[in-house]
């Protein structure tokens, strides 16, 4: 199977850092450009390859990923499956497909969102008409009561509706509606979110995530691209403004890189779809912008070409570049100079994942969870037994930036 585009565009970084357990390939020859160095379009195309191949192969026939390995066997790793990144290892092959439509892609998500319906869809006791993702004890919520994640109907809903997309009529229109039924029941009437749903507590306000209204608004915005009904864009455009209003001239921000996601789906609507103050989406992106361009560890000359993370793990430095690419497309094009430190800073994340990314063998395509381990004391023997840990979030983070950039380089160049 391959997913390998066939554009030929010189794009990307590929730096010298290697990962010595993944086997990652040697440096491509280097040209320069003003997003900094690049590699041919053959290296990028490569890594996507690879990706999109690894999470094919990682669907069983029963449509469960193989969730968490670790490439050193010796290494054990813990059984917990989390239904979340199941949705959102779908989303990220409805990418790969879109981009080079494959059989065996269509095929892995079909099987993956089939399981995801029959083992994690359900109804929400005593409201009519709600349908949850629903984290249970049986599939990965051992000794934990039931519950009903937003997060897990945002992507669970990314997740139906990119497939819906590809192959009409895989989910009844009713399940996708309940999904987003169940969303807006979560919303508090100034935009913000009850995170999860327990069946003996109902919504819960104990804990907050960052991602889950980031989640929750893409899940609406795509809704509502097939099933134009007011009520789904109305919720994203409440969630969205609520965090804007939220961060508004605000020093420091959280990195949130779904909202910008969501924020990029919502301004590519038709204008006349949206009621919304652009200005205050745009100035909330180029908060979270400079924020993740604040947060970067600087390179050095042992280093050229590092994590924005300081301690090297790829997940961050992939969200934050899924972020960024998207943000291109919510920040004013009169902001030059802020565009061109992100161009800049996307092609240096790209260069990291690509360098970390397992180049051949059994585990090709994977992406671990560091490029490689720290210094061996005490204090970091935990994060060293995980350094070579796969997980599908983190090949699903990988791939997304990867199938990202390559969009935005293949963009005529601004003259």
């Amino acid at each position: 199977m391959s997913i390998r585009g066939s554009n030929r565009i010189v794009i990307a970084a590929l730096g010298s850092a290697l990962f010595a357990f993944a086997a990652a390939a040697s440096p491509k020859a280097m040209a320069e450009d003003i997003v900094g160095p690049l590699i041919s379009m053959e290296a990028l195309d490569e890594a996507i390859d690879a990706g999109g191949d690894y999470l094919v192969a990682s669907v069983d026939d029963n449509g469960k990923f193989t969730y968490r390995i670790n490439l050193e066997p010796a290494l054990a790793v813990r059984k917990k499956y989390n239904i979340l990144r199941h949705a959102g290892a779908i989303y990220v092959l409805a990418e790969a497909y879109e981009r080079q439509p494959d059989s065996a892609i269509l095929e892995a998500m079909s099987r993956a969102s089939a399981f995801m319906k029959r083992e994690a869809l359900g109804p929400v006791p005593g409201e009519e008409g709600l349908l949850a993702i629903w984290s249970k004890h049986g599939l990965n919520n051992a000794g934990k009561p039931d519950q009903a994640k937003l997060g897990g109907a945002g992507l669970g809903l990314a997740a139906l509706v990119s497939l819906e997309r590809i192959a009409p009529e895989t989910s009844s229109i009713e399940d996708l509606r309940g999904l987003a039924r169940f969303i807006l029941f979560m919303q508090r009437e100034n935009g913000s979110f009850y995170s999860k749903y327990y069946v003996d507590g109902g919504r819960d306000e104990t804990w907050v995530s960052l991602f889950y209204p980031g989640e929750a608004a893409l899940g609406l915005i795509m809704l509502y691209e097939i099933d134009p009904d007011p009520a789904w864009l109305a919720g994203a455009v409440r969630a969205l403004d609520h965090l804007a209003r939220t961060r508004e001239g605000r020093a420091s921000v959280p990195i949130d890189h779904w909202s910008l996601i969501a924020s990029e789906r919502l301004f590519a609507l038709d204008p006349g779809d949206v009621s919304i103050e652009r200005s205050r989406i745009e100035v909330h992106a180029a908060q979270v912008v400079e924020q993740i361009l604040r947060s970067r560890p600087p390179p050095s000359k042992k280093e050229p070409i590092v994590s924005f993370v300081v301690d090297g793990r790829t997940t961050p430095t992939a969200t934050r570049v899924e972020g960024l690419v998207a943000a291109l497309n919510v920040i004013p094009e009169s902001e030059d100079l802020l565009r061109r430190r992100v161009t800049r800073a996307i092609a240096d994340g790209v260069a990291f994942l690509v360098a970390a990314q397992v180049a051949d063998g059994p585990h090709r395509g994977a992406t671990p969870r560091a490029i490689g381990r720290l210094s061996p004391t005490p204090e970091n023997a935990r994060f060293n037994r995980r350094a070579s840990e796969v997980r599908i979030d983190y090949v699903q983070h990988a791939l997304s930036a990867f199938i990202g950039y390559e969009a935005l380089a293949a963009e005529p160049a601004a003259p």
